[in-house]
């Protein structure tokens, strides 16, 4: 796919990996929509990137925020991208530390975030793409986020890896499902990058986990995600793939 005369939906664009893909769509003339949660975070990012860029306030599980984000990404170019990257990584075990059973409610809120938000965006984005004529091939494609953690989750991120290998999961389907319509799917697997969240991890843990990835041994950056995101998207046969991008790294149990 040519990126040009299209519009992208960025889900997570505020930060981290979804800003880094929303930064080079723009530089490449995309007009892209940011969706995060973050007022803040999602007006600021869309004032530094320029004119191609918009931001609208929505929650990925929310159907009617997440279809005015999709409408103001039609009224600018048709829709052609989805780049979903909105998820969280919360602590959850069968059985806590005290010995009490693991909380329910937070594993039920990380799957209605990361894999119920997925689908509730790819099903959205993939309806308005099927309207658009097909060019070079494709109506849209959708590139989706699971991460190392749907094959090797560490301790206390079971909902977390559960979520994300539903993600995993999804991508061979989708793509079936989507391949009449032209509307190609792939997902990304990321393993260890320096979005916000590790910020806030002392820098001893920071140079211990990168230094455990066999090469390059550090942390992943936000734009080699991107990068690996838009060769997705002009790359005609990657088709229903899960892409690992993580330096050779096999998580150990903690």
């Amino acid at each position: 796919m040519q990126l040009a005369n299209l519009s992208a939906v960025v889900t997570g664009g505020a930060s981290g990996l979804g800003l880094a893909c929303a930064q080079q769509l723009a530089a490449r003339g995309v007009e892209v929509v940011i969706v995060d949660v973050s007022d803040e975070g999602g007006a600021q990012a869309a004032l530094s990137l320029g004119g191609h860029v918009q931001f609208v306030r929505a929650d990925v599980r929310d159907p009617a925020q997440v279809l005015a984000a999709i409408d103001a990404a039609s009224e600018r170019a048709p829709l052609r991208v989805l780049v979903h990257c909105a998820g969280v990584n919360l602590p959850v075990r069968p059985v806590e530390r005290d010995g009490s059973a693991g909380s329910l409610e937070q594993f039920a809120s990380i799957v209605q975030i990361n894999l119920l938000g997925t689908f509730n965006c790819l099903r959205l984005a993939a309806a308005r793409m099927a309207q658009n004529d097909p060019v070079d091939g494709d109506r849209g494609v959708c590139v989706l986020t699971s991460s190392i953690a749907a094959y090797e989750g560490q301790i206390g991120q079971i909902g977390y890896a559960a979520s994300k290998a539903g993600v995993a999961g999804m991508t061979l389907v989708a793509a079936r499902d989507l391949a009449k319509r032209q509307i190609r799917v792939c997902s990304i697997a990321p393993g260890i990058f320096d979005t916000p969240l590790l910020a806030r991890v002392p820098d001893d843990i920071r140079s211990a986990l990168g230094a455990a990835v066999p090469h390059p041994a550090r942390l992943g950056a936000p734009a080699e995600f991107a990068q690996l995101a838009l060769q997705i998207l002009e790359n005609p046969m990657l088709n229903g793939e899960t892409i690992r991008l993580d330096g050779a790294l096999r998580m150990a149990p903690r």
